[in-house]
């Protein structure tokens, strides 16, 4: 079988969306359970900010810049960007929010010999270069490009490229899986087969990814 890789998104692909982590983040925030009532993809006729997200209204740094100043106004805070509200929330043992699912596939696309990237729009710039450290599986990787540093976000067929050009692979060896439609589009766009990952079943979603990479 031919050499491919598995291209991942970080958050809500590997790691699990913050909707669905809110429990523990009202714990680690010492919020009464409830406080957090933002639900996205989980409940979007309750959300209207996550709508315009998706409508393309606002960006997705947005929604989440905002998200974080609501959060620290409960709590005190003053937060103006992620990466104090992320660090908050998510605490010093991210692994709790690492879908196992994803270490599953990460795990079985190793073993049969395929390459293994992480194509990220904000991976420190939302999480802090310390909470690479604090996942050891990251190390797995042969590849993890950051528009945080290339300032080249995705859907921009240059990011794509950094992939293709990193791994020494073409765009049709590649599975892109990503959990926001228009970065779907851009990966179709240069030739990736590409799954449009559901968080409400992450599952199914992995699943579908090994099945083409196994094709």
């Amino acid at each position: 079988m031919a050499q491919r890789a598995l291209v991942l998104d970080f958050g809500g692909v590997i790691s699990k969306t913050l909707f669905e982590t809110h429990d523990l983040s009202e714990k680690a925030l010492g919020l009464n359970r409830g406080s957090l009532r933002w639900r996205g993809p989980f409940d979007t006729a309750t959300d209207a900010l996550w709508n315009d997200m998706q409508a393309g209204l606002i960006t997705e740094r947005d929604y989440w810049t905002t998200r974080a100043r609501e959060t620290g106004r409960l709590v005190g805070k003053d937060w103006q960007t992620l990466p104090p509200f992320l660090s908050a929330v998510r605490g010093n043992d991210p692994s709790q929010v690492i879908r196992p699912e994803a270490l599953q596939a990460i795990d079985a696309a190793k073993r049969a010999g395929h390459r293994l990237a992480i194509l990220s729009n904000e991976l420190d710039l939302f999480y802090g270069k310390e909470f690479r450290t604090k996942l050891p599986f990251l190390a797995d990787f042969d590849l993890i490009v950051d528009a945080t540093y290339t300032e080249i976000l995705k859907p921009d067929p240059r990011a794509f490229a950094f992939i293709t050009s990193g791994l020494s692979i073409a765009a049709a060896d590649c599975v892109f899986v990503d959990d926001q439609l228009k970065n779907i589009r851009g990966g179709e766009a240069v030739g990736m087969t590409c799954v449009h990952f559901d968080v409400t079943r992450p599952a199914s979603s992995y699943d579908r990814a090994l099945t083409h990479l196994s094709a």
